[in-house]
């Protein structure tokens, strides 16, 4: 797929004024510095569409961007970062839940994860979540370049022996640097291909 068009369209905390528009949706989400930002960016081929910053919990609200005109890019706010009063966190852990639940035409939700820590309760917790309630996700491994190929596999292998604990099969991943551009491709035609599915059924 290639990225012609990347154009904020609203941001928003109340689900019901989320936009109407009936086209195909990817949620991303992760814990706060995981580098959610600069993935969309890197994804979308565009320096400044999510903010990026070195602050962990920058993104506050459900930000919706419209891509190529067909499909929606979510970019929701990170979970598990304990500088928030547990005020804002349980807004943000309601806001989110209400999102996932409720958004009907959401298709997939790309779950991040720093490839260079061991499998974090909070992630895993998340990812449990997802599947009681059957809702499809993948897991996006982040900053890669951080990492040598050894290191990499040898961090990939240790989650899914973690995650099959639980699992039965691991869902989707994908392994991936903003910093590189690995994963883009894949990434995007994923996206592309689930397009192609879900069209007709929205």
């Amino acid at each position: 797929m290639e990225i012609k068009k990347a154009e904020f369209v609203a941001s928003n905390t109340d689900v019901d004024k989320l936009p109407k528009e009936p086209l195909p949706e990817y949620a991303f989400i992760g814990r706060s510095n995981v580098g959610k930002s600069s993935l969309i960016n890197m994804l979308t081929g565009r320096k400044n569409l999510a903010k990026t910053s070195s602050t962990p919990g920058k993104t506050q609200v459900i930000n919706h961007f419209k891509i190529n005109d067909n499909w929606f890019l979510t970019d929701l706010p990170g979970y598990g970062y304990a500088r928030t009063s547990k005020s804002k966190r349980r807004d943000f852990q309601k806001m989110i839940k209400d999102y996932l639940l409720n958004r009907k035409n959401l298709v997939n939700v790309f779950v991040l994860v720093d490839s260079r820590l061991e499998p974090q309760k909070i992630d895993l917790e998340f990812m449990e979540w997802l599947g009681r309630h059957k809702i499809p996700f993948s897991i996006v491994f982040t900053k890669l370049d951080k990492l040598s190929s050894n290191q990499i596999a040898k961090n990939v292998r240790r989650y899914q022996r973690k995650m099959l604990e639980k699992w039965e099969s691991m869902p989707k991943s994908f392994k991936t640097s903003s910093v590189t551009g690995t994963g883009r491709k894949e990434m995007l035609d994923y996206i592309e291909k689930l397009n192609e599915l879900v069209r007709d059924k929205l």
